[in-house]
């Protein structure tokens, strides 16, 4: 316990050193939720990491690996990073040259503002919450694990930590503090991959003794099974405002996108590696196991404290990092989305200022109110996978491409696909899923549009193709900055 004492001390004080240090340095909503426009190359690739490698990664996925081996990462892993690889190749550059906040904020500037609610909603409610929740309830793990410290204590434990920390410094402390973290994060899954293989006997023993469908890419699953759950979860990544904000956070085109595809390729190595030890551990772990232990299980087993310490504060890294996203995607959502649009369009910066931490806050407080009620919220998680991808994923490639999509065609796209998805399992139909949700949407959009007019408030274009106001707009931000900021603050 001491070895974790002092680790757990060390790493709690550097981070909120670094979260009031830039509490006393961030001024503006803007500098808060979007870090000005403003990061460097490697933050932005620090930041993917470490918010990619959260609790899925440490716990979801290292039990994933254990119960039906490398065809978890087929079907999660894989998939997902192969989307956000073709949302940061294809449209990082463009999505930059619009200067917004937000997901929704994209609709909104396209459609009219109202346009934003059904994407705002998804983001900040039925994915951020549930997320956060997640991220706090494998801290609470480590707390039990470490200091014997019960499972809702823990929780409200994190809870308060990572409140603390979001609400001083916003995202230009998460993006600095992830680009640190990301180191631990891949330490620690390093070291438990190079233990598990010495506690297993080596690779040619563990292989040997492996069932040959634990370590094929179709598992004991079979094909159709891998390639259904991958169209459940991958399209989401297209909308998943965790990439879009850092696109949007970086200084210019040409780094969100090489930033992105570095970021990327080193998450689809790292994000193997979790399923390698599942599959190892099932040499040394007794097979009735709790999938969600596994991990803490084999830190424990295999490794002496004063390394298993380390293994637990990359835990704790990836945990942190990835609740602090999750908060603030979903208090930007809030905040720019509804406060400043919808609600005081006219609000000070003071206002905006004040706003903006206490819906961290509110995000914060409805995680740890859902991680205390012991939801099942694994589940809740894959349907807001499934959910968002539905009801956003069409109408985003349609607005980028062609200016034929009209405001009530997206609009109506968006609530038909919601009510598709969610009535699904009452409804009785053969068809798939996810496949079901996908169909609704694009006849609901491509029909609608066909039958209205374009309304006064949209601004009729092709993204891919042609800017947006906001573009235009917010240029003389720009200029600004590079006049006021010190020549190394741009190059962060």
């Amino acid at each position: 316990m001491g070895w974790y004492l002092a680790y757990f001390s060390i790493y709690f004080i550097a981070l909120f050193a670094i979260g009031i240090y830039y509490y006393f340095r961030v001024t503006t909503s803007t500098d808060y939720n979007i870090a000005g426009w403003n990061m460097g190359f490697w933050p932005i690739v620090g930041t993917i990491i470490s918010t990619w490698c959260g609790a899925a990664v440490f716990i979801g996925w290292v039990g994933m690996g254990f119960t039906v081996g490398l065809s978890g990462f087929f079907k999660f892993a894989f998939p997902g990073v192969m989307f956000c690889l073709i949302l940061i190749y294809f449209f990082a550059r463009p999505l930059r040259r619009q200067k917004l906040f937000t997901l929704a904020d994209f609709f909104g500037e396209r459609y009219g503002n109202d346009a934003g609610i059904i994407p705002s909603i998804l983001s900040a409610f039925i994915y951020s919450i549930p997320t956060t929740a997640i991220q706090m309830i494998g801290m609470s793990t480590v707390f039990l694990m470490c200091f014997n410290i019960p499972l809702k204590q823990g929780v409200i434990l994190s809870a308060l930590l990572m409140l603390g920390f979001t609400i001083l410094g916003g995202l230009p402390a998460t993006i600095i503090t992830d680009a640190l973290q990301s180191f631990l994060v891949v330490i620690g899954i390093v070291i438990l991959l190079i233990a598990s293989i010495i506690h297993g006997g080596g690779l040619a023993n563990i292989i040997e003794n492996t069932p040959t469908e634990y370590l094929t890419p179709v598992g004991p699953e079979g094909l159709s099974a891998v390639l259904l759950f991958a169209l459940s979860v991958g399209p989401f990544y297209l909308v998943w405002q965790s990439t879009w904000q850092r696109i949007f956070a970086a200084k210019d085109e040409k780094t969100a996108r090489n930033a992105g595809l570095t970021g990327f390729g080193i998450v689809a190595v790292i994000s193997l590696i979790p399923y390698l030890v599942g599959v190892m551990a099932r040499q040394y772990v007794p097979l009735d196991l709790e999938p969600n232990i596994v991990f803490s299980y084999v830190t424990v087993e295999v490794l002496p404290p004063p390394i298993a310490g380390i293994v637990f504060i990359g835990l704790l890294a990836a945990l942190m990092t990835g609740a602090t996203s999750f908060i603030l995607q979903g208090s930007s959502n809030l905040v720019i989305d509804f406060y400043g649009k919808l609600i005081n369009p006219k609000a000070s910066e003071k206002k905006m200022m004040f706003v903006s931490r206490l819906a961290v806050a509110i995000i914060a407080i409805a995680a740890g109110a859902i991680a205390l009620t012991n939801a099942d919220i694994v589940s809740l998680y894959q349907w807001a996978l499934r959910l968002t991808a539905t009801v956003l994923v069409l109408p985003f490639l349609c607005t980028m491409f062609w200016k034929w999509p009209t405001r009530k065609g997206v609009m109506w796209s968006m609530v038909l696909a919601f009510i598709a998805t969610v009535s699904y399992p009452y409804l009785g139909i053969g068809i798939d899923h996810t496949i079901f949700g996908f169909l609704v949407s694009l006849i609901s959009l491509v029909v609608i549009s066909k039958l209205t007019q374009h309304d006064p408030a949209e601004q009729v274009r092709a993204v891919y193709y042609e800017d947006l106001e906001s573009a235009k707009r917010i240029s003389s931000f720009d200029d600004h900055l590079v006049k006021e900021s010190k020549p190394e603050e741009l190059g962060m």
